[in-house]
């Protein structure tokens, strides 16, 4: 452990104890995903935040569904599902298919995976409250 009196940067000014563990921090700062990585997880969760969105996402987790269906489902609009299909598409969480005037919603390899960790999330927040 090192202890210093004066912190090298603003980060340690919240502390009353300035002490840096050189070999942790070299380790976790290693091991951090980089800015890119960061900021396409901060839009992935974003998109997954917004409830009618989520319940979309759970739906097509359950079957491939047209809008029509999709409205029924979450109980909205049309237009709304369409709007939230258009960023779950643009974000590659959901993908479509023409079947003759109908545009059939599916959710993709990485919407499935990102709403198996928010299941497992929620499972161990309920888990973590008892």
């Amino acid at each position: 452990m090192t202890t210093t009196t004066e912190p090298k940067t603003d980060r340690a000014a919240d502390c009353e104890v300035h002490c840096v563990h050189p070999e942790a921090v070299a380790r976790v700062e290693a091991a951090l995903p980089d800015d890119a990585l960061i900021e396409r997880a901060t839009t992935l969760t974003k998109v997954v935040s917004d409830p009618t969105r989520l319940r979309i996402l759970s739906a097509l987790a359950l079957e491939e569904l047209c809008v029509c269906d999709l409205a029924w489902v979450v109980g909205a609009s049309q237009g709304l599902v369409s709007h939230h299909l258009r960023l779950l598409r643009t974000n590659g969480l959901a993908a479509s298919r023409r079947d003759g005037k109908l545009v059939m919603y599916r959710l993709t390899p990485a919407g499935r995976q990102l709403l198996t960790l928010v299941g497992d999330l929620e499972v161990q927040v309920e888990a973590g409250t008892r």
